[in-house]
């Protein structure tokens, strides 16, 4: 399993990936299709044609990590988003990785502070 900090940004990529592709590959999908920085420090996401495998790309300190996931049954479902990616929560992830559709998904209502970036849009249905 792995563990993210809640404060690390997560990108779903839209579209498709070949997962051929490596790190280099990755990385230039997500300069030039999510005009994201690869080396930012945030996570990229990215799913195949079928559904049943999943790459991940981020920076940690002094290179690229490339984290892969196949299922031997069923498929990853990822929200549906306008642009190159959607970004979702790091628990978001987890629930995707564990099997869990975002869309039926219920959050109850948690304090959160006030932050300079810009806000996401909500994917799971408040009650």
């Amino acid at each position: 399993m792995l563990i993210w900090p809640s404060t690390v940004r997560v990108f779903l990529a839209v579209k498709h990936a070949d997962m051929r592709r490596a790190f280099d590959g990755l990385a230039a999908i997500v300069r030039e299709e999510l005009g994201q920085d690869p080396l930012s420090g945030d996570l990229f996401v990215f799913r195949n044609r079928r559904g049943d495998r999943v790459k991940a790309l981020y920076w940690d300190r002094g290179g690229l990590v490339l984290w892969y996931k196949r299922l031997e049954e069923g498929l990853f479902r990822f929200p549906d988003g306008e642009g190159g990616a959607v970004e979702v929560d790091a628990a978001d992830l987890m629930l995707l990785l564990e099997g869990i559709e975002l869309r039926g998904a219920k959050r109850r209502d948690r304090f959160e502070p006030r932050r300079a970036r810009s806000p996401r849009p909500a994917l799971l249905a408040s009650p």
